[in-house]
């Protein structure tokens, strides 16, 4: 399931949720000096390695990593033989890493969502509580990520868990509003309304199920999808909401607002 479009009208011009996705992008093509071709994006590694935020740098205080043999290595593993190159200290990557991506695709689907549900929550707060929530939210889901795997070596970046925070925050506010989602079941493509409930309930779920098979069987610093960022995110958003949404629409379409049960 893909969404569109919600029914929610916005009341202002959410410039914030705007000037984010204008960010991310001039992130990833200037400071990651993304280069597209016909296999896609790619980007920097070295910024990457700088600048996304490394679990075992942040459950390890003080300690540096580096690419060694191919792999990320860091200061006071058994493996390391040598100081680090002076990195950018852990607590800027926990900023840096939620503004930069892996890939192209990467990019455009948390522009999508954040897009899509930003506004709307940008809409029920004052735009300092807007990005206050937002990167609250993000450092939030990067130590959710740490703290079931503080000890992975992969550096973690992309707006996922802050965009996982206004998904949160989205289904506890506007539960019954209708999200244009494009469904695709093997060659059965359409179109269709579906609650935002039922949609970001399906992607949270998603998220714990995928997560707990990598508990299961752990990737180790492999690298992959950061299932537990997306998890403390979107908790994140449930739980701090209410207290920080001070001006959410009350009547969005009242009289054509499908039950939630």
């Amino acid at each position: 399931m893909f969404p569109l479009k919600d029914n929610i009208p916005t009341r202002r011009f959410p410039v914030l949720t705007v000037g984010l996705i204008v960010v991310n992008v001039l992130m990833f093509f200037f400071f990651q000096e993304a280069s597209l071709s016909l296999s896609g994006a790619s980007v920097d590694q070295q910024r990457v390695l700088e600048y996304g935020a490394i679990p075992f740098e942040i459950s390890h205080p003080g300690s540096e990593c580096e690419v060694s043999g191919g792999n990320v290595v860091c200061e006071g593993m058994s493996r390391f033989n040598e100081p680090a190159p002076t990195q950018p200290p852990a607590w800027l990557t926990l900023l840096t890493s939620m503004f930069m991506h892996g890939g192209l695709l990467h990019l455009l689907g948390n522009m999508l969502f954040l897009w899509i549900f930003g506004n709307n929550i940008e809409d029920s707060m004052g735009r300092f509580r807007f990005i206050a929530f937002y990167l609250a939210g993000g450092v939030v889901a990067l130590l959710a990520q740490t703290l079931l795997e503080p000890d992975s070596t992969a550096p973690t970046i992309g707006a996922s868990g802050a965009v996982a925070a206004v998904l949160g925050g989205y289904a506890l506010l506007y539960p019954r509003a209708r999200v244009k989602t494009l469904v695709i079941i093997i060659f059965f493509i359409t179109l269709i309304e579906l609650p935002a409930l039922l949609v970001l309930g399906l992607w949270f779920l998603i998220q714990v199920l995928y997560g707990t098979a990598e508990l299961a069987q752990p990737v180790g610093g492999a690298g992959g999808i950061a299932y537990f960022a997306h998890i403390g995110g979107f908790i994140f958003g449930l739980l701090l909401i209410k207290l920080i949404a001070n001006r959410p629409h009350r009547d969005y379409e009242i009289d054509r607002r499908i039950p939630v049960y």
